[in-house]
């Protein structure tokens, strides 16, 4: 894994992998979402300050919400957490940042759903390309052990998958495989990398679904119950803590396919409106 990819020469200020594909995933996200806005005949000017408010209340939400799931590490060492690029819970950052894009939607008197739609595929492949930055990061987003022939190992990675220096992971190691050698470098699920791959599957069926005729909301709808999906199913390869039985990001998927589900229904009884191509 890279965590650091390159030193700035003469200035030597390192690029983290994890930041560079953050920026990516914003900028990519953008343009898809300006695109989406100028087709469907919305003010593509919003775009960009919709974007700029999707940042700041996204990295706030997601670190916020990171506390939340790491409060014994955060009581332990507040400073550390705070400002340590790692840890940052997604569904916080997407839950903060929805709240304050509504509030500024509402005052430019638009239609949130219609913005919600045009934004629905620009939120998945974001969130695809931000996974290859945990991914080369290693950040601790990999998951279980694993012995399948495509289980990887982070010995590099911002949180190593080295035994003697993660316990949490050698004790499941322990609890998954008694009685076997624990390795040096345990290998692990690169859940990143399914994460990926399922939201590049979702963006495409989002992308082709777009120029559909569907009642506002519809394809945002139908972006929550995917993204939910995927992240539900996901959790169940990674090591997190649990509340009910289930981790906090599962709990959240549910509500996201949820509310997701609900919005669909009721909007079937809507005019259908099919968006400038």
């Amino acid at each position: 894994m890279i965590p650091e990819l390159f030193r700035i020469p003469g200035l030597n200020i390192p690029v983290y992998s994890f930041g560079l594909m953050m920026g990516i995933a914003f900028i990519v996200a953008n343009l898809l979402f300006v695109r989406e806005l100028r087709r469907r005949g919305l003010p593509e000017e919003a775009g960009g300050t919709i974007t700029l408010i999707a940042i700041v209340g996204g990295v706030a939400g997601s670190k916020l919400f990171s506390l939340f799931e790491n409060w014994e590490a955060f009581l332990r060492d507040p400073g550390h957490e705070i400002f340590s690029a790692a840890g940052l819970t997604f569904y916080g950052g997407l839950i903060v940042a929805i709240l304050a894009i509504m509030v500024y939607v509402r005052r430019k008197k638009l239609s949130f759903l219609s913005i919600a739609d045009a934004a629905a595929p620009a939120l998945i492949i974001a969130y695809g390309i931000g996974r290859i930055g945990c991914q080369l990061a290693g950040d601790g987003d990999y998951g279980i052990p694993s012995t399948l022939p495509w289980a990887m190992g982070y010995p590099h990675g911002t949180v190593p998958t080295l035994s003697r220096t993660n316990p949490e992971l050698t004790a499941k190691f322990q609890e998954m495989y008694p009685g076997s050698p624990v390795p040096e470098d345990i290998p692990v699920h690169p859940t990143p990398v399914y994460e990926t791959l399922a939201c590049f599957v979702i963006f495409a069926v989002l992308w082709k679904l777009r120029k559909r005729p569907m009642p506002p909301g519809r394809l945002f709808a139908i972006y929550l119950v995917l993204a939910g999906v995927e992240r539900l199913l996901v959790e169940f390869l990674r090591l997190n803590p649990l509340y009910v039985g289930l981790s906090m990001a599962q709990w959240i998927s549910i509500g996201m396919i949820l509310l997701g589900s609900a919005m669909a229904l009721r909007g079937r009884g809507a005019t259908a409106t099919a968006p400038a191509r």
